[in-house]
Formats: C-alpha cells, sequence, structure tokens
C-alpha cells in the first residue's frame, strides 16, 4: 500500500497559477492526496497580472475610445471623462470577483493541502516547504514565468514597467513608451492609447506580432496609427539616457525618443531558481524552460512540469492541457497520456482579434506546403456592418484537393469566439464541406466561417462538371 512506502502525498505541486491550480483540482477530483505550495498570491500571472486585469482594461478602453465614433452610430455626441483612478478601481474588482474561484479557502475546501511558502526540491521524493519536508510519490512544478528585462544602458533607472507591475500606475501615462510588438506590447499600448496616453511602440522586427502573417501585423500597424499611436518597426533600442530632464530612449539608427514611462513588453523568462533543480540534473532548453516531453515529464523521473515554465506556448489554456496532462501522469505512471498540441488555438486581443489556429500562410510557404486558401472579408459580412466592425477577415488553408482544413486565421470582431469552429474541426477532421453545409444563424458574425468555407467551394468547383450544369439547364428549359 501507499501508505507504506512512506508517501505523505501522491503529488506536491509547486506554484499556484493556472498550471499548478489545475493540477491541483485533478488530483484532488481523482481522490488522491495532494499538496500545493505558493508563495505569492494564489491564481499566478493569469488572474493577478495577466490575462484577467489586461481584459478588463481592454473593455474599459473600448468603450472610451467609443467617444470618437459618436457619427459611426447615428449619435452626435457621447461625453465621457477619464478617471484613471476610477479605472484602475474596476480591474482590481474584476480581479477580486474572480479570486475567490482560485483561493487557498477553495483548494483546502476541495481536499488540497495549500501551503503559503517557497519550496525546495531536495530529492524527487521530498519537499521542503515552510521548514518540513513533504514526503511525495511525484513531483509537478508549476513555476510560472516572469518578465523579461534586458540589460540595456540606463533603462534599469528608468524604473522600467512590466506587465506585472503596470497595475499599481496611479496616474495615467502622458506619455507612453512600449518596447515589444508582441501579443502583450499590442494590447496594453492599444489600451492606454486608448485612455489617453500618447503611446509609442517599439519592435525590433519589421513588423507587428511577427508569428502572424505579414498582411496581419500590417493591418494592425494600421489601426494603431489610426487610433493615434506612433510604431517604430525595424527598430532596435540601445541605450537611455536623461536629456534636459527628460527620460530619452536611443535606438541604433541613432534616433531619440522621449517619454514619461516605459512598459517593457520582451516576453516572459520561466521561473526556475532556488528550486533545487540545476542540483538535482533536471534539464533545461535553451531558452531556460524546463525540457519535457509531452507527457510532462522531465528527464528526472518522478519530476514533472507544466505551464509557463516548460512551454512551448505561455497561454492559460497550455497551462490547464499540461496541469491536466502532469497530474494524470504523475497519478497513473507508468500508464501515460500525451498533452495534444497538434490543433492549438490562440488568440491576440486587440481591435480587431486576432486568431490563429494550425498553420498561417507564411509558415506554409516557408515549409513548401501547398495549400489552398480561401477567405471572406468581414466587409462583407451583414452582422460585422450592422455592429460597425467591417474590419478583418477569416482565412482558412486547406490541403491542395482536399477541404482538409491545415490552418485558420481571424481578424476581425470577436476572432477568439469564431476560431473555436474551426479548432473542433482540425481536432475531429472534419472539412470545409461539413462547415458549409452545416446552418449558421443569420445575421452573426460566424457566418463568416461558412462564407469562407463557400469560397472554397467556388474555387475549387470542378470547371467540367458547372459546364454541364449549364447544359442541362439549358435542356431543360427548351
Amino acid at each position: 500500500m501507499l501508505g507504506s512506502r512512506g508517501y505523505d502525498y501522491n503529488f506536491v505541486v509547486i506554484g499556484g497559477g493556472s498550471a499548478g491550480l489545475v493540477a491541483s483540482y485533478m488530483g484532488a477530483s481523482l481522490k488522491a492526496k495532494v499538496a500545493l505550495i505558493e508563495r505569492g498570491k494564489m491564481g499566478g500571472d493569469c488572474l493577478n497580472t495577466g490575462c484577467v486585469p489586461s481584459k478588463a482594461l481592454l473593455r474599459t478602453a473600448k468603450i472610451f475610445s467609443y467617444r470618437h465614433r459618436a457619427e459611426d452610430f447615428g449619435l452626435k455626441s457621447i461625453n465621457m471623462e477619464l478617471d484613471f483612478s476610477q479605472v484602475m478601481g474596476r480591474v482590481k474588482r474584476v480581479i477580486n470577483g474572480i479570486a475567490p474561484n482560485d483561493s487557498v479557502e477553495r483548494y483546502n475546501s476541495l481536499g488540497v493541502h495549500c501551503l503559503q511558502a517557497s519550496a525546495k526540491i531536495i530529492s524527487p521524493r521530498e519537499v521542503v516547504a515552510d521548514g518540513k519536508i513533504l514526503r511525495t510519490k511525484a513531483v509537478i512544478v508549476a513555476s510560472g514565468a516572469k518578465p523579461f528585462v534586458p540589460p540595456l544602458e540606463g533603462l534599469a533607472e528608468m524604473a522600467p514597467l512590466t506587465s506585472d507591475s503596470i497595475w499599481d500606475l496611479e496616474s495615467l501615462p502622458r506619455r507612453l513608451l512600449v518596447l515589444g510588438g508582441g501579443a502583450i506590447g499590442c494590447e496594453l499600448a492599444l489600451a492606454f492609447q486608448r485612455l489617453g496616453s500618447k503611446v509609442t511602440l517599439v519592435e525590433k522586427n519589421p513588423r507587428l506580432l511577427p508569428r502572424e502573417d505579414a498582411e496581419v501585423g500590417e493591418l494592425l500597424r494600421q489601426r494603431f496609427e489610426l487610433e493615434g499611436m506612433r510604431v517604430l518597426l525595424g527598430n532596435k533600442q540601445s541605450s537611455f539616457r536623461r536629456e534636459e530632464g527628460e527620460k530619452v530612449m536611443v535606438c541604433e539608427d541613432g534616433s531619440t525618443h522621449a517619454f514619461d514611462h516605459v512598459l517593457v513588453a520582451l516576453g516572459r523568462k520561466p521561473n526556475v531558481e532556488g528550486m533545487g533543480l540545476e542540483a538535482l540534473g533536471v534539464k533545461l532548453r535553451p531558452n531556460g524552460t524546463i525540457e519535457t516531453d509531452l507527457a510532462m515529464r522531465t528527464n528526472v523521473r518522478g519530476i514533472y512540469a507544466c505551464g509557463d515554465v516548460t512551454g512551448p506556448y505561455q497561454f492559460t489554456h497550455f497551462a490547464s492541457l499540461s496541469g491536466t496532462t502532469a497530474a494524470i501522469n504523475a497519478l497513473f505512471s507508468p500508464f501515460r497520456t500525451k498533452a495534444d498540441l497538434t490543433v492549438f488555438p490562440w488568440v491576440t486581443f486587440t481591435d480587431p482579434e486576432i486568431a490563429r489556429v494550425g498553420l498561417s500562410s507564411d509558415e506554409a510557404k516557408a515549409k513548401g506546403i501547398n495549400v489552398t486558401e480561401s477567405r471572406f472579408e468581414f466587409a462583407h459580412s451583414d452582422r460585422a456592418r450592422t455592429e460597425e466592425e467591417p474590419v478583418g477577415f477569416v482565412k482558412v488553408l486547406t490541403a491542395t484537393g482536399s477541404d482538409r482544413i491545415l490552418g485558420a486565421t481571424i481578424m476581425g470582431p470577436e476572432a477568439g469566439e469564431l476560431i473555436q469552429e474551426f479548432v473542433l474541426a482540425m481536432k475531429y477532421k472534419l472539412g470545409l464541406n461539413k462547415i458549409l453545409g452545416t446552418t449558421h444563424a443569420y445575421p452573426t458574425l460566424v457566418e463568416a466561417n461558412r462564407m469562407a468555407a463557400g469560397a472554397w467551394k467556388r474555387s475549387t468547383a470542378p470547371k467540367g462538371g458547372l459546364a454541364f450544369l449549364q447544359w442541362l439547364h439549358a435542356f431543360r428549359r427548351s
């Protein structure tokens, strides 16, 4: 029996963010004895500094931006005044409303033993927390990641903000410099631009959102500049200094750019220090993440890792998937289940939203994969036009000569919701013919998916067959 071998727990989880919470919940729901160690706030980045606060801020910023669009909706004027303290108060209220779901009290009630402490793994079967040794059958590392701040000359003296600390602002920045044109940088840049900051967004690559198709980054740049944002692409910052009392960024091309606050959004680095991983010989990848297989196993037997600390994706839904996988494998080894990353979506919550699953056009071209591209523009969507949101498109890639979906990119209103139809179709191998043959309610935005399927059908219809139909119809008229 397990108890006779001297284990206190079936597994111990280090980290109470999304991945750790899911792993703990899964273990408790399967009647295992689980300990969860968190040294900071329960809920991790997603609840406290990431997904939840950023989407709350973006929502307020979008509503505030409508004051400039009164005529679009047949209104003479929309008068709004910004109280930044109230805006940030709403963000905190949203966090506090969700926090009970991730709280120590809730997880204790589920049967998880929660400890507010730092953790150190001294062997694959022993973890030290709060001065006590916890004996465990397995360890799941879910310690997350933190913002990366590069060692650029003078940057530390600028009191740089990150996605962790920007929520402590008490007043709206007059001039905000944002370093990084990835998802975090773009979302927060848009939010603060709409709230009234004069934002300069700097990206070293020649386009925003480098992981997406070039046309996506270009359209987003155009939208940002229409909002009044200054976007500097292909620009590498080299140093920071003060000139005549102002904070200034100096770029490699010699140009200088003044600002009041700087937000560093240049990626996140995994939290791997101080837990004893190095002493145990746990392998790290070149990017610093813990190396695991798809079963979330490290190279050290009995130690698993999940979420941002391992990757390859730093999304809450990956944390959930990998946390579930790690928990099941920790409990039922040598039985093994693997995380299925073959169909994995993500969303950037700009305006318009950008969502993708599977291949992009640029990736297909780079890999030499022959695809058929079908698209539908939201300018032709009745619902998008009634919403005054006609910008963007649905683009679907299929294997040439087949309706098999290889990837989909949606840039437009509610893209994050619309992409799920393609995720489901790809997961269960449903082609565009199935989507085309499914009734979609009118008027809805999701009709755009069916319209893209219709575009594929028209472009791939056999010419000979259509010629025969034309002859047949003419014969029946005679």
